[in-house]
């Protein structure tokens, strides 16, 4: 391999003739062999635009020639499009900060502006990666703006998933409005409800899930970018804060406004932790509901079967024939992967100190697998989980007839106390409340048609024994 000699302020290091990257970001790959995974696309993005936008602004301010910004607005771009995402090398676990990830992205811009000028990589006497592509800015400010555009990024596709969960439940939710059966709490029989109540509550869930996330995500959109090194905006243009956020904001469409207090924009991380917390408060939602799928799926034989998920796979090397519920598993794996994904960023969030918080590439690391991962399984849960579920209409019928839980239907007109002695009655004879009733002649055949109508059962409504 041909190579290449950098020199930074620690001295010389040989750099692959071909690579983009420089020196700094070449001390970095071999300072942190941690993991072998480097930044999200979403983020590589991020900061890229960032470049862009600030090659712009300098511009028009009159810090920056316009030859020179021209080629870093270009070279930026095509780092936006994905065509040297091959050369952001850094482990996400580095440097405190971000400072690795900053310099490797600062590096490739400004081999790759000084192509565009008529140069070659590594003659930053051209253009150079600090003086010139990072011209007015420092990592504390940079990344901290990169991780909420990335965020914001990711979010349409997230928020799209839960719509099309939430979607397909309420479909589900009417197809089966007229399938009774019997409700549980404590896992033991309960007053009936309908399969289409259940699958509404969980439409809202979703929805609600949805929501809260949407409005966690409100605060990323406020930028603390012009704070410079610790807040004070050294070495910026006074207008530059403002113009920048603009910019920003007309380039990627965004919504975007400046910090209110640009020290309080690099220590605190705090939307960070709010936003990774909704993420948390969904999965705690979504792990509820596709447990309660597996439970209502389970059997056939020795469960409870009262719905049927789609068979996407053989259930078993050694059982023939076994089905499992795996994309509920599969749910379920993510969910807890995200929680303990919070719990990084939790940690990482508090151990900020004065004017930085130096873990903010755990941070973002943590926050952009949870979107990622999360978006992916529910998509895959709504298509291959939850759009085929089907009704086993007769097993929820038999389940209702011989619930316990209709003794609750007595209450008004026997009393809470002979109520409950019929319900022992029948639970010790294993016969049906109905047959109970009928049998030790409390109410008549009409009555009982009367009152245990199934669409007086699952509403509101005091029962009456009109005519009897």
């Amino acid at each position: 391999m041909k190579m290449r000699i950098e020199k930074d302020s620690l001295g010389v290091l040989r750099v692959p003739e071909r690579a983009y990257y420089g020196v700094q970001t070449a001390r970095a790959m071999v300072n942190f062999p941690i993991s072998g995974l480097t930044a999200h696309r979403d983020f590589i993005w991020a900061g890229a635009a960032i470049k862009k936008a600030v090659a712009n602004v300098n511009n028009e301010l009159g810090l920056l020639e316009s030859k020179k910004a021209a080629a870093i607005e270009a070279a930026a771009a095509e780092v936006m499009e994905g065509r040297f995402d091959d050369e952001f090398v850094v482990d996400v676990y580095q440097a405190g900060a971000g400072t690795s990830h900053h310099m490797n992205l600062n590096e490739v811009i400004a081999n790759r502006a000084c192509e565009l000028i008529g140069g070659v990589k590594g003659d930053h006497t051209l253009l150079h990666p600090n003086d010139h592509v990072n011209f007015g800015q420092s990592t504390n400010d940079v990344f901290p703006t990169a991780m909420r555009l990335a965020i914001l990024r990711a979010l349409p596709q997230l928020l799209a998933q839960f719509d099309a969960l939430e979607k397909t439940l309420h479909e589900k939710a009417h197809a089966f409005t007229d399938v009774i059966k019997s409700g549980r709490t404590h896992l033991q029989d309960a007053v009936p409800v309908t399969l289409g109540q259940e699958f509404s509550a969980y439409a809202l869930t979703v929805r609600r899930s949805r929501d809260a996330i949407a409005a966690a995500a409100d605060d990323l959109r406020e930028l603390g970018i012009g704070g410079s090194a610790a807040g004070t905006g050294l070495n910026t243009d006074p207008r530059y804060p403002s113009l920048m956020v603009t910019t920003l904001s007309q380039l990627l469409e965004q919504d975007l406004r400046p910090a209110k207090n640009l020290f309080e924009s690099m220590q605190s991380m705090r939307p960070f932790a709010a936003f990774s917390g909704s993420l948390r408060e969904g999965c705690l939602e979504l792990t509820r509901i596709a447990n309660d799928l597996r439970l209502l799926s389970s059997g056939p034989n020795t469960g409870l079967n009262e719905i049927i998920l789609p068979a996407v796979q053989p259930g078993s090397s050694i059982m023939p024939g076994k089905v499992n519920p795996v994309m509920a598993e599969m749910l379920n794996m993510v969910c807890f992967q995200v929680m303990g994904f919070d719990t990084t960023v939790a940690m990482a969030v508090q151990a900020g100190q004065l004017e930085l918080n130096v873990m903010m590439p755990v941070i973002i690391h943590n926050i952009m697998q949870s979107m990622t991962i999360l978006s992916n399984a529910l998509k895959a849960f709504t298509e291959r989980a939850v759009g085929g579920i089907t009704a086993n209409t007769d097993i929820c019928q038999h389940y209702f007839a011989n619930s316990l839980g209709l003794a609750t239907v007595l209450n008004v007109l026997i009393g809470y106390d002979r109520a409950a002695e019929v319900m022992k009655q029948a639970l010790c004879e294993k016969k049906t409340v109905l047959h109970i009733l009928e049998e030790k002649r409390i109410l008549s055949k009409e009555q009982i048609s009367r009152l245990f109508a199934a669409n007086k059962l699952t509403q509101p409504g005091v029962p009456e024994l009109q005519g009897g």
